[in-house]
């Protein structure tokens, strides 16, 4: 594959999870914050969606040795503090980095500053990474430490295993609290009693 392809490729992969999270209202503030708060599920119901699906199709590429899995080395304070850094950024903003470009395509305008200000905190971080932050980020280095490694399990059980205890949690999480209660009466993440809701207007004398 080449890079323009593999490029043609991640964008329409970018254009298909944008729409997803369109539709599926994931991408509004209210459902990202109350997701933060642990009060409303939709936003963790899509993911799990996603993580399931991707667990079922890799088990499959590797079982049969169409691909090979790469892992990245395990480094317990850089997930800690990076996820702690990014929840709160989440709160504050009512957005992350895979929801502000669909917000900005819906039409939210503070969205923009938002994405504004993310490329400006990546840019912050590659100056900063390799003198000031690498010696913290890179504390607790297990290497490349998998699920499948510690268990002694071949990668496809493992994965399919996952998947299907993921799958148990979506249909308890969709029980206990419908997606479309969860959205809103308006799909915005709030609920009824807290709503936006437009001003009605006077009829014409």
């Amino acid at each position: 594959m080449t890079v323009f392809t593999a490029m043609l490729l991640g964008v329409a992969m970018g254009v298909i999870f944008g729409f997803a999270l369109e539709k599926g209202r994931v991408c509004e503030a209210g459902v990202i914050v109350c997701q933060m708060q642990m009060s409303r599920h939709a936003m963790l119901k899509m993911f799990l969606s996603a993580v399931i699906t991707g667990l079922v199709v890799l088990a499959f590429l590797v079982g049969f040795g169409f691909a090979k899995l790469s892992p990245k080395a395990t480094l317990f304070a850089a997930d800690i503090i990076g996820g702690a850094i990014l929840g709160i950024g989440i709160v504050v903003a009512g957005a992350c980095p895979g929801t502000v470009l669909a917000q900005i395509g819906t039409g939210y305008k503070d969205a923009i500053f938002t994405f504004v200000g993310g490329l400006f905190g990546a840019l912050a971080f590659t100056y900063a990474e390799p003198t000031l932050l690498k010696p913290i980020l890179t504390a607790g280095s297990y290497g490349k430490l998998t699920l499948d490694q510690l268990l002694g399990l071949p990668f496809p059980v493992v994965a399919l295993a996952l998947a299907a205890v993921l799958a148990g949690i979506l249909v308890w999480l969709e029980k206990i609290s419908p997606w479309q209660d969860e959205v809103g009466p308006q799909g915005d993440g709030l609920p009824a009693e807290t709503a936006r809701r437009e001003p009605v207007a006077a009829p014409a004398a």
